[in-house]
């Protein structure tokens, strides 16, 4: 075997580069906007999205992470930045549900119970009443209200018996 042949080796894939602080920073806000957007930012964007005050700063650290091998440019066009290995962390923030005030949950539970009086009030119940019922109890639970639609729910059983009662009676 030769020198040249034994000195030939193929090329390795470019290792990135850990970022710096600030180009941490820039990539984060940049991930961050793609995952709520669903679309890259605009540098001017993330020069307001990152406290930066000029553009040109802005392009030199994307640039840079372009280099580390952070981000890619897709055919150098508008909001084409991608993040080369996203955070999975920031695709998977869990939504938490608006918790409800102690005022608005009084307020909700007696609007319902309105709806209820008014249904055991009168002499039929039709079905798109019954079906407004099954909703706001429903309502109720995705709310956080579990207490509240168990209750409405056991008065909900019996207007169905009641209605059921009154389709077969002529």
């Amino acid at each position: 075997m030769s020198e040249t042949q034994s000195a030939v080796k193929p090329k390795a894939e470019p290792e990135t580069v850990r970022p710096t602080k600030k180009q941490k920073e820039l990539l984060s806000y940049i991930e961050e906007f793609i995952a709520q957007h669903g679309y890259s930012p605009s540098y001017r964007e993330i020069m307001q999205g990152t406290g930066h005050t000029s553009v040109a700063t802005v392009s030199l650290h994307v640039n840079n992470l372009i280099k580390r091998g952070h981000l890619a440019k897709r055919d150098r066009s508008a909001r084409s930045l991608e993040v080369v290995n996203p955070n999975s962390s920031v695709n998977k923030t869990p939504l938490e549900p608006k918790q409800l005030k102690a005022s608005e949950e009084k307020w909700l539970v007696q609007k319902v119970e309105l709806f209820f009086k008014d249904a055991e009030s009168s002499t039929g119940i039709t079905e798109p009443e019954m079906d407004k019922l099954y909703v706001l109890i429903g309502a109720l639970k995705v709310l956080g209200l579990e207490g509240a639609s168990q209750a409405f729910i056991a008065r909900l059983g019996e207007l169905k018996k009641r209605q059921q009662n009154n389709q077969y009676s002529v």
